[in-house]
């Protein structure tokens, strides 16, 4: 990880703001808020005959755009791609912050209500900032990309890698970041090899809390995703 130096004092912080990413909203609540938010942007102009296939960002408060407009956040950027390249996709930001990957274990049922066609797996983050067991993470992630193929046999599953600062140990750090690496071989994903590449430690490219990205540091991510994402959705169209 680049300018992991800088990373270090970002991590007291992080643990203070933990608490104030936590939202109310119910899971109910917040997929269908994300879903009305998303119909307004999806692509109109498609040919009739052309179903529009559904991508998932499933994460954190980096996927639901914290402290940003939900137009700012990564999910939406993407969107702003497809349509750019008349993809017949729509984006649906399932991100709520706060989120751990047991939470996400818990929610991913409610959302396979509807068929998915891509599925951005972007959860893990705040295990790590609180310590939880590698061993854990690694199980409620390979459950959540278990569910999703069983009732999406099809979908392209994509994992959102993440770091943790040197601070929480070397040993830890390693195993941490091996959950995403094993988790891509072991279920056969595609996998983005770490989601805040070029925005961790920037204080530039992040908002005031030193965590979350800004308006910039979210257009970085929407690249790192984009370099995973689109050669599938291109592929996909030509077969």
């Amino acid at each position: 990880m680049n300018n992991k130096s800088k990373y270090i004092p970002l991590f007291l912080a992080l643990l203070l703001t933990l608490a104030g990413c936590e939202q109310a909203s119910t899971t109910e609540q917040v997929a269908t808020e994300q879903q009305a938010q998303t119909d307004t942007t999806a692509t109109t102009d498609k040919p009739k005959n052309e179903r529009i296939k559904t991508i998932v960002f499933f994460g954190n408060s980096l996927t639901a755009g914290y402290g940003l407009e939900p137009d700012q956040a990564f999910p939406a950027l993407i969107q702003e791609r497809i349509d750019s390249l008349g993809l017949p996709y729509k984006a649906v930001n399932a991100g709520l912050s706060g989120e751990t990957s047991a939470g996400g274990r818990s929610r991913i049922d409610w959302l396979l209500k509807q068929p998915i066609d891509v599925f951005v797996l972007e959860l893990g983050a705040n295990d790590g900032l609180r310590g939880i067991d590698p061993a854990s993470t690694y199980d409620n992630l390979g459950t959540i990309i278990d569910k999703v193929r069983e009732q999406n046999p099809d979908a392209e599953i994509i994992l959102a890698g993440m770091q943790m600062p040197p601070s929480m140990g070397q040993r830890y750090t390693q195993e941490f970041e091996q959950v995403f690496t094993r988790l891509a071989e072991d279920k056969e994903v595609a996998l983005i090899p770490f989601l805040l590449e070029g925005v961790a430690g920037d204080r530039a490219l992040n908002q005031g809390d030193g965590i979350h990205p800004t308006i910039d540091g979210q257009r970085i991510l929407a690249d790192n995703v984009w370099s995973v994402l689109e050669p599938i959705l291109l592929a996909n169209r030509a077969s």
